[in-house]
């Protein structure tokens, strides 16, 4: 008993660890790609020793970190998917729920040519594609959204103004909790700008976060 008890502060100091590990390794490969175990252990306040403790070297680092974005990404999609919702609707809550798991989407995109392979990534990323895709071709059969390019297509495109935007946060150029994002989603698969305020202030509405994306979108960048 008294020992099972002296293991218990261990394990939990141990999960602390990898979690701050993980956390830590997020931030800095979001800032530089190459930066190395070493730099990443120092970064989050162990040794060496530890982080290799838990990761014996960078590709099972960075698999942690796929597994990882990949329950964040489940998780979300398990109340973002909206199928009962206007095509406008089911986008606006979609992009708005995915928006605090971006850096961790924006990562693996970062990572999957050099080191998680694109195959490992598309795999972790199929079922938000498919989401949104199939949220498109409701929206354009329904006339929500343009038709000038296919549900697929379109998809890709918006997926990469997303990453772009999550930079811009990055660098502290915009500031943005998913609301004004969400707004140029609608703008750019073809929703008026007024309608698309208003649809993600009625989205944000019924999820209880409050109003306001109309002035949102409408305010500039940081100074």
């Amino acid at each position: 008993m008294t020992h099972s008890v002296a293991r218990e502060p261990q394990r939990r100091n141990s999960r602390s660890n990898r979690a701050r590990i993980l956390a830590t390794a997020r931030q800095e490969l979001g800032r530089n790609p190459d930066v190395t175990l070493e730099e990443i252990a120092r970064a989050s306040g162990v040794v060496r020793r530890t982080l290799f403790g838990h990761f014996p070297g960078r590709a099972a680092l960075l698999e942690a970190l796929a597994e990882e974005a990949s329950e964040a990404l489940r998780a979300v999609l398990a109340v973002a998917a909206r199928p009962e919702d206007p095509a406008e609707r089911a986008l606006a809550h979609f992009v708005y729920s995915i928006w605090p798991v971006g850096d961790r989407y924006r990562l693996l995109l970062a990572l999957a040519q050099r080191d998680l392979g694109i195959e490992r990534v598309a795999d972790i990323l199929a079922p938000a594609r498919d989401e949104v895709t199939a949220i498109l071709a409701r929206g354009q059969r329904t006339g929500v959204f343009h038709t000038q390019l296919p549900p697929a297509v379109l998809s890709a495109g918006l997926e990469g103004m997303h990453i772009a935007l999550l930079e811009e946060v990055n660098t502290g150029a915009l500031e943005d909790d998913g609301t004004r994002t969400a707004v140029a989603t609608l703008v750019a698969a073809g929703v008026p700008e007024g309608r698309a305020r208003a649809v993600v202030d009625d989205v944000l509405s019924a999820a209880g976060v409050g109003q306001g994306a109309g002035a949102e979108a409408g305010a500039g960048t940081k100074d």
